[in-house]
């Protein structure tokens, strides 16, 4: 088949973030598919961006057809953002069909995290009537921007999205979400309930087969935490408000354990926040380090004892949760202090840690007090449940494999 992917976002391991189109694209080629997505020249979450000398300019990387449309650069979340969400689907739409004559897509998958996209597929479909156009979901706009960001549901922006994933819910073919909870909201938005499909993140193995070298000074830093017989508790990724990292450290610093450290790796907004809130009390328990590539993580989770990962309690989290961090924990092979509310709790359900109230800092605690306590045959035994669930259920062959299915 041809398989068009439009995500505003898509990267590359190159470039960063966003990962999935292109880890399912990768899988879709090896099936003997073609791939074109359709991504922004600029994305705030890539390390790199390209610089494409015209609209829908074209690049291979790893089999893969991109084809970049300029938006513009931004900062934050204000109007330069929306701006760049405009411009990318409305010159999607006016070249709706060029692109269905030129890449004759057999299925058109609109993929953007916003909604608005639905429109420039079901453009391209009106031009390419035999594809099935299939929307992927992977944030729950616009219930995030009421529910999290605390927008009014009547303001301009939230209707506008709102009127968006109505329109997608009744004229897509499928529904793909990484958010298993999300089926019975979008039936009552409109969508039929056999169009649903559940797909999350997951982990490329290959990104564990053939990993670089922990940096020398994440290394030594590690090697002398060792040498003190500390037991290490790490968090890696963005630091943001998202992830309960306030918590962690509240709870590290009433628990007390001189044998506890916490090391966090990673670049985020929140950063200056979490070292002002770890100097109040046992300062030298929190180890604060650089952002790594992505190679290097699973070099980075061998040398560490139990993994954290926390999210912020809301009530978007009731449509479930997909964070990539979660399933590179569990592919890690290590223990998973897990304080997050969703009901895809995958640490309850495959035994691969500790699971404990989101924003509970008591429970908190006592998880860490546990998982610390616990024999090293115990802790293995954890981290060998989530690698073989990471593994099993988890991985991109698998995961792309469901998806294909599914478009048929």
């Amino acid at each position: 088949m041809n398989i068009l992917y439009i995500n505003h976002y898509a990267g590359s391991p190159e470039m960063g973030m966003e990962f999935r189109p292109y880890y399912l694209s990768k899988e879709w080629i090896k099936m003997g598919h073609r791939v074109d997505i359709i991504a922004a020249d600029y994305s705030h979450m890539r390390i790199h961006n390209p610089a494409p000398q015209k609209d829908f300019a074209q690049e291979v990387i790893d089999g893969i057809h991109y084809h970049w449309i300029h938006t513009g650069a931004y900062q934050g979340n204000g109007i330069a953002r929306l701006k760049t969400m405009l411009w990318f689907v409305a010159k999607l739409y006016a070249s709706a069909k060029m692109l269905a004559d030129t890449l004759q897509p057999d299925v058109i998958i609109t993929s953007s995290t916003y909604p608005l996209d639905t429109y420039a597929g079901q453009r391209i479909k009106k031009y390419r009537p035999s594809a099935k156009l299939i929307h992927e979901i992977h944030d729950m706009w616009p219930a995030v921007l009421t529910e999290v960001n605390g927008m009014s549901k009547y303001h301009p922006f939230v209707l506008l999205m709102q009127v968006a994933e109505n329109s997608f819910c009744k004229h897509a073919d499928k529904v793909v979400s990484l958010l298993p909870g999300a089926k019975d909201y979008l039936i009552a938005h409109g969508m039929r309930e056999d169009k649903f499909l559940a797909v999350t993140n997951g982990v490329n193995v290959e990104d564990w087969l053939h990993t670089e070298k922990l940096n020398e000074y994440t290394k030594q830093i590690l090697a002398e935490l060792k040498k003190q017989n500390q037991f290490i508790i790490c968090f890696f990724g963005s630091i943001t408000n998202y992830y309960a990292l306030p918590e962690l450290i509240a709870a590290v610093q009433k628990l007390d354990n001189e044998n506890i450290s916490v090391v966090i790796v990673g670049e985020g907004n929140y950063k200056e926040n979490l070292i002002k809130l770890a100097s109040k009390k046992n300062r030298d328990k929190f180890l604060f380090l650089p952002k790594i590539p992505k190679k290097q993580v699973p070099e980075l989770l061998k040398q560490v004892d139990a993994l954290y990962v926390g999210g912020v309690k809301n009530s978007v989290f009731k449509y479930g949760i997909s964070m990539n961090k979660l399933f590179d924990s569990m592919m890690s092979g290590k223990p998973i202090i897990y304080a997050v509310d969703a009901p895809n709790n995958y640490i309850e359900e495959y035994k691969c840690g500790i699971s404990v109230e989101a924003g509970n800092v008591e429970e908190l605690i006592a998880g860490l007090d546990e998982i610390y306590r616990l024999p090293l045959s115990v802790r293995e035994k954890l981290g060998e449940n989530g690698y073989k669930a990471a593994t099993s259920c988890f991985t991109y062959s698998i995961l792309a494999r469901r998806f294909i299915c599914f478009m048929r």
